[in-house]
């Protein structure tokens, strides 16, 4: 036989019990769609999170108090003497910009309304470092903070949930943990980052948040940004900051009370996580195909039973072990063929569907097909058609055509 009147012949016998044909491509369906929606999804989180990681800036270091890899070392605090010795250009030539913060949480209120939001205590120079734009307003200046003034700047969240809209704010006036501040800006949205939503803070003079709202000692930050003159200058400018704060902390290498990081060892952990997530939706998919496959074996298996006298008679007048064989794991595949080609559909609108339910509620997430995931799907729904359609095959091809023909 050639290859026409194989698939027809497969075709054929399928049709001829449409309905059980129907629900055996079925679990081959939502299997081949799971594995594409999962991948899908998986990719479209890791784009979304390593976009936010990245879009605030490839040439940004961090600097935390502390040191994660020996947690026996004496720790000094980070101070403003720490960030003005960085920023000074003789000692970190590489370094072009640094911005000290404090941080904690404080309740926001505005009329009869409060939102539980990040209070950020930050220089001037924040705004460059950390690639903040303001939709209305002014940034925090030199000015606010030598007079630790009482002004502040919004995320859009914070903004949305004491006022209902993000518009015309400049010049009112909102409390944080009691205390009256004039809002003078709102930032525009950038999203969530790695340390949680950039929209949900709110952003005050450094010396204002020591004094009035975070209760700092004199001096003491938190963390300190820097951001350095290019991309490729981090490493030079890990390096210098390294080595200025040996020397105003008194250690040495491997003694460190500090870490830094920069925007590389964020978006390689970021990586590292967002792979193991979508291997693990990938294997949750992968399951649902497995079963699928096994409702074809069980289905060729009865569909053996039934054709016992069948087999027989084609054995009788001619038919060899090895047409049966190639018959039966057609029509296998063919299932697995039809359930695969539907399956792909189904899994492309559902991440369309997802895409879409995501920028209805304001969610920037959009799942990504890509082709390695269809011909992932392709080549595994193929292959579960032919494994699970061999024993069932082998099965039929090895009838003895006497007994075959004897069977009721």
């Amino acid at each position: 036989m050639n290859f026409l009147q194989i698939i027809n012949e497969a075709w054929n016998s399928l049709n001829s019990n449409r309905m059980r044909s129907i629900l055996t491509t079925l679990g081959i369906i939502i299997g081949v769609a799971a594995v594409i929606a999962m991948i899908a999804i998986g990719t479209g989180a890791q784009d979304t999170i390593l976009n936010q990681i990245s879009g605030i800036g490839t040439n940004l270091l961090f600097v935390f108090e502390g040191n994660e890899e020996n947690d026996s070392v004496t720790v000094s605090p980070l101070t403003m003497q720490d960030a003005n010795a960085i920023g000074e250009a003789f000692a970190a030539p590489h370094v072009e910009l640094v911005a000290p913060v404090i941080q904690g949480n404080g309740v926001v209120k505005y009329g009869g309304e409060s939102k539980s939001t990040q209070i950020l205590g930050v220089t001037s120079a924040f705004q460059d470092v950390r690639n903040y734009e303001l939709t209305e307003g002014d940034f925090i200046n030199d000015e606010n903070i030598n007079g630790r003034a009482s002004v502040a700047l919004i995320g859009v969240d914070v903004a949305e949930q004491l006022f209902g809209q993000s518009e015309n704010l400049v010049g009112l006036t909102i409390t944080i943990e009691g205390q009256p501040f004039r809002i003078i800006g709102v930032l525009a949205p950038k999203g969530g980052g790695q340390f949680g939503s950039q929209d949900d803070i709110v952003l005050v003079p450094i010396t204002t948040a020591r004094s009035r709202l975070l209760n700092r000692d004199q001096g003491k930050v938190d963390i300190i940004y820097i951001k350095a003159i290019s991309a490729d200058s981090v490493p030079e400018a890990t390096s210098e900051v390294q080595e200025i704060l040996r020397k105003r902390h008194r250690t040495t290498l491997g003694e460190d009370d500090f870490t830094i990081y920069s925007q590389q060892d964020f978006l390689s952990l970021a990586s590292t996580i967002t792979n193991v997530f979508r291997i693990f939706l990938s294997g949750i998919a992968g399951i649902s195909l497995l079963v699928g496959g096994i409702g074809i074996m069980n289905i060729m298996l009865v569909s053996v039973t039934e054709r016992t006298k069948e087999i027989g008679l084609r054995k009788a007048i001619g038919a060899k072990k090895k047409d049966i064989l190639i018959q039966f794991l057609s029509e296998s595949s063919l299932l697995s063929l039809f359930g695969g080609i539907l399956g792909i559909i189904l899994g492309w609108i559902i991440s369309a569907a997802i895409g879409s339910i995501a920028k209805s509620q304001g969610i920037a997430f959009q799942p990504q097909v890509d082709f390695s995931a269809i011909l992932l799907a392709t080549l595994f729904s193929t292959a579960v058609g032919l494994f699970f359609g061999i024993y069932p095959a082998n099965k039929a091809a090895n009838l003895e055509p006497v007994e075959a023909l004897r069977h009721e």
